[in-house]
């Protein structure tokens, strides 16, 4: 009854907010969901026609992988197992076909490959989206391609080139770490600090030094420095202040336990606010089938 959620901070691709009155393992469930069980849409198979370079296929793929591709999953099905052509509703197809040749302009006394070689480096921008089946009426206004353009994926010399067909399906972190939607998603409970006494002067400079920065000001109160805690959520626990005889009694160091500060970091996929009501539903879901079975397991 006393549960609320806080929005501490939204960024781009960042989000942090308090999720106050649960308990642990709700919190945990739902850290779970965010790295495992929301679905996004990643490179599975890699058809390799042509590779010259001095990547092998297995890396090469491995590397593509890897690259998160903004395409909403919520659009897409499963692809069902044992399926070796995707369909326009399960598959996005991907090419990358690009080949390295000299520049006949370089100066020849030049050694920076960017003058002397053309294409010498591939990048994600280099991808490009293949529509499958009615993919381009389906998506009329799409824009599939990856997250970012700069990502190296090999360096080339002339006369090496990569010739790649790839598809992406979606899935979830728990088959892959390619699938997982976030860079980062923790939690941590709310620091409380208590000071015990005043401290003033030279000690309340000394009990600011072992604290994050902004978790411990000091006011001037009729000619003297007196500490405050300002804001304790900054607090990183790094307990210094225990090293201090002279400050280790006078501070009480604790945490909020129903209190969570949840940070959320997206890969760029999905914005963080769409991610976390994303894993909410999942955890809903997750609550209804697990209500569902108690109803249908006869009482004796």
């Amino acid at each position: 009854q006393e549960f609320r959620v806080d929005v501490i901070r939204e960024e781009e691709g960042a989000l942090e907010f308090d999720m106050v009155g649960i308990d642990a393992a709700i919190a945990n469930a739902f850290r779970r969901i965010l790295l495992a069980e929301v679905p996004t849409m990643a490179v599975e198979k890699v058809f390799v026609y042509n590779n010259t370079s001095i990547v092998q296929d297995e890396i090469l793929a491995h590397r593509l992988g890897l690259i998160p591709i903004r395409a909403d999953p919520r659009l897409f099905e499963y692809r069902n197992q044992g399926d070796e052509e995707g369909t326009e509703i399960d598959t996005l197809q991907f090419q990358l076909k690009i080949k390295c040749s000299r520049n006949p302009q370089a100066a020849k006394e030049s050694s920076d490959p960017n003058e002397l070689y053309f294409n010498h480096k591939v990048y994600s921008k280099h991808m490009t989206w293949v529509p499958l089946g009615n993919q381009t009426d389906l998506f009329p206004d799409a824009d599939f391609r990856p997250v970012h353009d700069d990502i190296l994926i090999a360096l080339l010399r002339p006369g090496q080139e990569i010739d790649v067909l790839m598809h992406c399906v979606k899935g979830i972190g728990k088959d892959h770490a390619k699938f997982s939607p976030v860079a980062t998603a923790s939690y941590r409970l709310l620091p409380d600090i208590t000071l015990l006494q005043p401290v003033e002067d030279e000690a309340a400079e000394m009990l600011q030094k072992c604290f994050s920065p902004g978790v411990i000001e000091i006011q001037n109160i009729k000619g003297k420095k007196v500490a405050r805690v300002a804001n304790a959520r900054l607090d990183t626990f790094s307990r210094e202040v225990f090293r201090h005889e002279g400050l280790k009694n006078l501070v009480h160091l604790a945490r909020v336990r129903n209190h969570y500060i949840f940070s959320v970091e997206s890969t760029g996929i999905l914005p963080p606010d769409v991610l976390v009501s994303e894993a909410i539903k999942i955890l809903m879901g997750k609550c209804q089938r697990f209500l569902n079975e108690l109803d249908s397991v006869p009482m004796e």
